[in-house]
C-alpha cells in the first residue's frame, strides 16, 4: 500500500471519505480506516493489489486480503474522480474477482459506507448480495456489507499481467 503508484488513489480516497462523512465516524476516521490493515495483508498469495494506469497515471484500483479460509475481503476499490463513468470500477471488480478465484477463494466479502450510493449500486448490479435490509436508512446501518460467491477456478489467467513492486504483492 506504500507503493507510489497507489498513493494518489489513497490520498483522494481520504479526501472523499472526509468530504462525504465529515465527523460521522469521528475525527480522523478516514485516515484511521485507510491505515487499519498492514500492507502485508494485501501481499500474495493471500492478498493482491491491482492498479489501473493510463498514460503513466494511476486511475483506478482495488485490493483484497484474506477474510477467511475461502473468503477474500475486497478493499479500496476506487476510481480517480477525473476518470469516473468509464466502467473502471466494474473492470477492477471483475479483475479482482477473477484473481481471487484463481487464488482459491470461493466467496467475496466487502463493505462500503452508508454515504456511498454509487458503490452500493455497483455491488448490487454486479451480483453481490446485500447483508443488510435494503429498505432501511443506510445511515442507521453503518457499514453496508455485501457477499458474492465466486465461480470455480479457471485455468486461464485474466488479460492483466501482474507487476511486482518491492515487497508488494501483485500490482
Amino acid at each position: 500500500m506504500g507503493d507510489p503508484r497507489v498513493r494518489p488513489l489513497l490520498d483522494e480516497l481520504a479526501v472523499e471519505y472526509d468530504t462525504r462523512y465529515g465527523n460521522l465516524f469521528g475525527r480522523g476516521a478516514a485516515a484511521e480506516e485507510l491505515n487499519r490493515y498492514p500492507a502485508g495483508e494485501f501481499a500474495g498469495p493471500g492478498g493482491a493489489l491491482l492498479i489501473v494506469r493510463e498514460n503513466g497515471q494511476s486511475v483506478a484500483g482495488g485490493a483484497f486480503r484474506r477474510h477467511g479460509p475461502q473468503t477474500a475481503e475486497f478493499k479500496r476499490i476506487w476510481t480517480h474522480s477525473a476518470h469516473r463513468r468509464r466502467g473502471l470500477a466494474r473492470f477492477v471488480l471483475a479483475e479482482l474477482e477473477a484473481l481471487a478465484a484463481r487464488r482459491g477463494y470461493r466467496q467475496v466479502y466487502l463493505t462500503t459506507g452508508p454515504r456511498q450510493p454509487e458503490a452500493k449500486h455497483l455491488y448490487l448490479s454486479t451480483g453481490y448480495a446485500a447483508q443488510f435490509d435494503l429498505s432501511a436508512d443506510p445511515e442507521t446501518i453503518g457499514a453496508l456489507a455485501f457477499t458474492k460467491d465466486l465461480p470455480a477456478q479457471t485455468a486461464t489467467r485474466g488479460h492483466l499481467a501482474p507487476v511486482r513492486g518491492p515487497g508488494m504483492g501483485d500490482i
